[in-house]
């Protein structure tokens, strides 16, 4: 890389953090007003929100970590992007109206719409921690690495720094931009992903006559695997029901993490969600198609050494094929290619985990404490403000030292644990919760209890955190569970937990399953169809 190069990066992410900083500045809330700062009362258009939705779905480990998959196990990593997708749109068709109907800032809210009660928020606040804080974790962790390739510094010290100044970066999105700002963020992020993304896929097909048997002939030579880099089961060596539980737990949790479901409270009205919904899916799924051509020109033109040698998981084949296509004597162009390319990973990592972090914060301020802790006197909107910013930089400042004391070792274990939560709490507790008449306050405190904790419990025993060299700790063994994710057992425990919770409970005030109905009735209209509740039915909220 030449000293032009590296400096021209080095000037486009200052220019990025000032333009970005400047933004969510310029869109913070001007006064103490809760609903300016949870939805950004709601003034996206349908665009967007759409694009903002993409943003927060398309993280860091999706674009750079599926990009490696793809380049180095060729079909499986096609399939898990086809399952990023297929979730999203499930999100779009069952889901995504709903919430908007029945949340207003978080899925606290959505869940106490017919279920009230401190319990269920305080549970609600801990699952959403347990969901989002090891994907900010993982995301950060990552971003020293990719930052020093991105500038061409290998020490110690400047992966920690990047990792320290990029959390500081997102605790100041989060608690000054709010929704509003982050969804900024995201969009800006989204049209430069998408830009460069289009730029290098186009590349790769030209070098290949934009022939894709030809990209897929030399991506399976390049790969070393042979025949096997093209069939079903090379990442899970043969274990076809690894397979099956990975693309299960994607397609259950990825598109209801709460960082993605809060985006759902900010459009206008249901037509508007729908309309949003449909921007997302399409910038998704074009977006995996240009990841799926840039993962098989990282096996064609780098091949596999190359790519594990940058990283053993494959997060910089991005970057890696970008530097390969435009050569070492690069022209202008190329190096202004480069680098939009280079501030494109850098948006992609900040506007992720500023969201994430977003959706923290308010879970904590809005669920635990305001509703959850005060049981009696609620806080006002400007103390519930200051909470929420207060628990920003707490949550960041924790991920940040975390990230930081853990950045030598393999953390995808907590992108997938993420996953295993969505999957097995987050995902029955919504579809029950907005779908089922008969469901319980029992019922939904028992799947967001037993779905969490059977997910975390599972993914300590997985092939992730022990026994293979892919592990958090490789040179240990205490791997008991044979499959890389929770999701083929916690996700039927959640389910499973919830009915029975419902079916079964214990003898409190829950017992009477008219009561159950008629509880879920009063709101069944708002939370369907959008109709507003009655006086009466608003009241009993």
């Amino acid at each position: 890389m030449t000293g032009f190069s590296s400096e021209a990066q080095t000037m486009s992410l200052i220019a990025v953090i000032t333009v970005t900083l400047l933004l969510c500045v310029m869109t913070a809330p001007d006064r103490d007003d809760l609903g300016d700062f949870y939805t950004g009362y709601r003034s996206l258009s349908p665009v967007q929100s759409g694009l903002a939705i993409a943003g927060d779905y398309i993280s860091a480990g999706t674009v750079l970590g599926t990009i490696g998959i793809i380049a180095l196990v060729g079909y499986d990593g096609v399939t898990l992007a086809l399952s990023t997708v297929l979730s999203l749109v499930l999100m779009m068709f069952l889901l995504a109206e709903p919430l908007r109907n029945a949340g207003r800032f978080t899925i606290g809210d959505v869940l106490t719409r017919r279920l009230p009660g401190p319990a269920v928020r305080i549970v609600t606040a801990a699952v959403t921690l347990t969901a989002l804080l090891p994907l900010v974790i993982f995301q950060l962790a990552g971003a020293g690495d990719l930052l020093s390739v991105v500038l061409g510094f290998d020490s110690d010290g400047f992966k920690t720094g990047a990792i320290v100044f990029l959390g500081l970066l997102m605790i100041a999105y989060a608690a000054i931009g709010g929704m509003k700002g982050t969804a900024f963020i995201q969009i800006v992020k989204t049209v430069a992903l998408l830009g460069t993304s289009l730029a290098i896929a186009a590349l790769i097909l030209h070098r290949f006559d934009f022939s894709l048997p030809s990209l897929l002939d030399a991506a399976q030579r390049g790969s070393g695997a042979g025949d096997a880099y093209l069939a079903s089961g090379l990442q899970f060596g043969g274990n076809q029901l690894d397979m099956i539980s990975t693309q299960l737990t994607v397609v259950l949790g990825a598109a209801v993490l709460p960082h993605i479901t809060m985006r759902m409270f900010t459009a206008r009205s249901a037509a508007a969600v729908r309309r949003s919904m449909s921007w997302a899916v399409s910038t998704v799924v074009v977006t995996c198609l240009l990841i799926a051509v840039i993962g098989f020109g990282a096996a064609a033109i780098v091949g596999h050494q190359g790519i594990v040698a940058g990283d053993p998981q494959g997060k910089t084949a991005f970057l890696t094929v970008s530097q390969a296509l435009m050569g070492t004597d690069q022209t202008t162009v190329e190096t202004l290619l480069f680098t939009a390319v280079a501030t494109a990973v850098f948006l992609t990592l900040l506007a992720s985990v500023a969201g994430i972090t977003l959706a923290c914060a308010n879970t904590l301020a809005h669920d635990l404490v305001s509703h959850g802790l005060r049981r009696k006197v609620r806080l006002k909107d400007s103390a519930e403000m200051a909470v929420a910013r207060i628990a920003a930089a707490g949550v960041g400042l924790v991920a940040i030292a975390i990230a930081a004391g853990a950045r030598h070792l393999n953390l995808q274990a907590l992108l997938t644990l993420s996953f295993c939560v969505g999957a097995s709490a987050v995902a029955p507790a919504l579809v029950y919760s907005l779908f089922w008449r008969r469901y319980s306050r029992t019922g939904l405190l028992c799947t967001l209890i037993v779905g969490s904790a059977s997910a975390v419990l599972l993914m300590t025993g997985s092939n992730l955190v022990s026994g293979s060299p892919q592990a958090i700790f490789p040179d240990r063994d205490f791997n008991w569970f044979p499959f890389t994710t929770s999701g083929i057992l916690s996700a039927p425990l959640g389910f499973l937990a919830g009915w029975l919770g419902t079916v079964l409970r214990d003898r409190d005030r829950d017992r009477d399953p008219a009561g159950q109905r008629m509880r879920y009735e009063a709101v069944e209209e708002t939370i369907l169809a959008g109709t507003p509740t009655t006086p009466r039915a608003s009241a009993s909220r």
